[in-house]
């Protein structure tokens, strides 16, 4: 029986369907539970049921269509020291992992659209493309009275990563940001 007539989603799925998904995607019930924002008992609770509805049915479903979706998802291992996690609104677009002593630069993008990228369509970004971008977050190098817009933040110097340390990258009527990570 389906939930509604709007999705082919059933109304609810077995404790099994479940076990087979997390194991088809390998995954422990502590990792799943990561996965799906709940709790390691909450999943133990759901392989037990003989009905389990809710959100975790459209999940399923979805899961069962495409299996490398988690993957795709994954936070990737930190590559270098400095990681950048650039954001739309509360959803990130793409993590910049940078090394600064040897000018390389790593990234994984988590959306398809160009425009929300950090790097548009460049998926090989150069450590100079890294230097344009962070400084495109800041306001310009020749910005009226710079030195005391410097000083306000507690900065000595022109630096864009410093400057997006103190300010998230964020500009006027924008909803992108950068958190930074070290």
């Amino acid at each position: 029986m389906m939930s509604n007539n709007t999705y082919i989603i059933p109304g609810y799925i077995t404790g099994n369907e479940i076990k087979n998904v997390r194991k088809k995607l390998k995954m422990t019930q502590k990792e799943f539970a990561l996965f799906a924002s709940v709790s390691k008992p909450t999943v133990e609770r759901w392989e037990r049921e003989e009905k389990v509805s809710g959100p975790i049915v459209s999940l399923i479903e979805i899961l069962k269509r495409d299996l490398s979706i988690p993957e795709k998802l994954r936070l990737p291992e930190k590559e270098y020291k400095l990681r950048l996690y650039y954001m739309f609104e509360n959803t990130v677009c793409t993590i910049i992992d940078i090394d600064e002593v040897n000018r390389s630069v790593a990234i994984k993008n988590y959306t398809s659209n160009p425009q929300f990228r950090a790097f548009g369509i460049n998926t090989e970004p150069t450590f100079e493309d890294y230097e344009e971008f962070i400084e495109s977050r800041c306001f310009p190098r020749s910005r009226d009275k710079i030195k005391l817009e410097l000083e306000r933040l507690g900065i000595p110097f022109y630096d864009p990563l410093l400057i997006i340390e103190k300010t998230e990258g964020r500009m006027a009527e924008d909803d992108f940001w950068i958190k930074t990570e070290r």
